[in-house]
């Protein structure tokens, strides 16, 4: 990780902190700084193909901000796939899948090309980047702004008369 990048997370992280428990009433305790998040995204396309993407997805997010664990250690994704209802052996053998790393590889290169370097990143729409943790509140003005704009008319074209 470059270093002007870790600084940059590392000063944020006490805002998002305060954020977090001055608005949503969280205390967070986040795992360590610097996790590869790699295996736990390629477990994560195991579990989507299982039907446990969702409850997958919120146990690795509760497990490292809110419980400190190591989402990169192979034995601790087994861990909470299995409180998940996956299969620790299976999922085990597909962090080695080509097919999931694959997918995993495939949304690195999607959010390259969106210009992401960082999350979270939302895009509504295909088109309106929202970076940053945000409050609810802003989250629903975005939302209720996209929706105006494809509910508005298309502008009128101009008329070239000769």
């Amino acid at each position: 990780m470059p270093a002007a990048y870790r600084a940059r997370i590392e000063q944020s992280r006490p805002r998002m902190e305060q954020m977090a428990r001055e608005i949503y009433g969280v205390e967070m305790n986040p795992g360590p700084f610097g996790v590869d998040s790699r295996p736990a995204l390629v477990g994560g396309k195991f579990a989507e193909a299982q039907g446990r993407g969702a409850a997958y997805h919120a146990r690795m997010m509760r497990a490292y901000w809110d419980e400190a664990q190591k989402i990169d250690d192979p034995a601790v994704l087994a861990q909470l796939a299995a409180e998940v209802g996956l299969d620790a052996h299976a999922f085990n053998a597909a962090l080695q899948d080509p097919a999931y790393i694959g997918q995993v590889d495939a949304d690195i290169a999607l959010a390259a090309q969106y210009g992401l370097t960082g999350v979270p990143a939302l895009i509504f729409d295909s088109k309106y980047l929202v970076s940053g943790a945000q409050p609810a509140d802003a989250l629903r003005r975005i939302i209720d702004q996209v929706a105006a704009r494809r509910d508005a008319p298309p502008p009128p074209e101009s008329q070239n008369t000769l």
